[in-house]
């Protein structure tokens, strides 16, 4: 009989998170392995989210920022992301059906040797010298200081021709799945997932454009200058600072995030934005 491995994470310092996990981990006939600071709650052993990677099915237990965690840690693996209530644009099971579906997921893995999963573009940026993990959600350029006196100068093109160029507390290159994220508390787009396609949005120009949704396959490269420095930083969490003047290239990434479970109903989750 093959041997199926999970991986489970759990929202931290969350009982109901990590009894959900508990219930799961009792509940499979698989080789469980919890990450960490979940293991931490059920006084278990754990390992690291990145030793995961090797997983079959990763079940993250939480809201989308638990699932973003999971996800970059895994590096590819299929996630689940299972809500506790609030249906989350990236958490499609409930939780009084996730232990069933993870049962579900893992005979099928063991029948099949594989899992039908969503592939959703993830968002890369580079600049001279570095890059940062692919996100799922958004890439945020922006000045150290948002505000009056902060801020950035920017100049965006998009495969080379001239977009936009103002001062502006930054802008953000957000994925379908993002659009629902930061890229709307800032006046972008609703993007629906089945739509291939990066929204560009600047943030509180002077001078501002319209957002703008580019192809998968577009070259966004923003230009920064007029401030003593700036950051970039992706899904709100991995952050570079920058010297400016300088340039960043950002694009769709080379890997999708691999989302497992049943597909969401992106109406229904629209109703949670309120």
């Amino acid at each position: 009989m093959t041997s199926v491995r999970v991986g489970v994470v759990a929202r931290r310092n969350n009982p109901r998170a990590a009894g959900l996990a508990a219930d799961i981990r009792r509940a499979l006939d698989a080789s469980v392995r919890v990450e960490e600071a979940t293991a931490e709650a059920l006084g278990v052993e754990g390992v690291s989210v990145e030793e995961l990677a090797d997983s079959d099915l990763v079940v993250s237990i939480g809201g989308d920022g638990t699932f973003l965690y999971a996800a970059r840690g895994v590096d590819g693996a299929p996630v689940m992301g299972v809500n506790l209530g609030e249906v989350g644009f990236l958490n499609a099971v409930p939780p009084d059906e996730a232990v069933e579906t993870v049962r579900r997921a893992v005979e099928t893995i063991r029948e099949t040797g594989s899992l039908r999963v969503r592939e959703l573009p993830q968002v890369g940026v580079s600049g001279e010298g570095w890059s940062l993990p692919p996100a799922v959600n958004e890439v945020a350029v922006m000045g150290s200081r948002r505000g009056p006196g902060g801020g950035v100068g920017i100049e965006v093109r998009v495969d080379g021709s001239l977009y936009g160029g103002t001062h502006a507390d930054g802008v953000l290159v957000s994925t379908p799945t993002g659009s629902t994220a930061y890229n709307l508390s800032e006046g972008g787009p609703l993007v629906h997932p089945d739509v291939g396609a990066l929204v560009v949005t600047e943030m509180c120009a002077t001078d501002p454009m319209p957002p703008l949704a580019v192809p998968l396959g577009a070259d966004v490269t923003v230009r920064v200058d007029d401030a003593p420095s700036a950051v970039v930083v992706g899904d709100g969490r991995v952050t570079r600072e920058l010297e400016p003047p300088t340039q960043v290239s950002i694009g769709v990434a080379d890997e999708p995030v691999r989302v497992a479970g049943p597909p969401l109903d992106f109406f229904a989750a629209l109703g949670k934005l309120d």
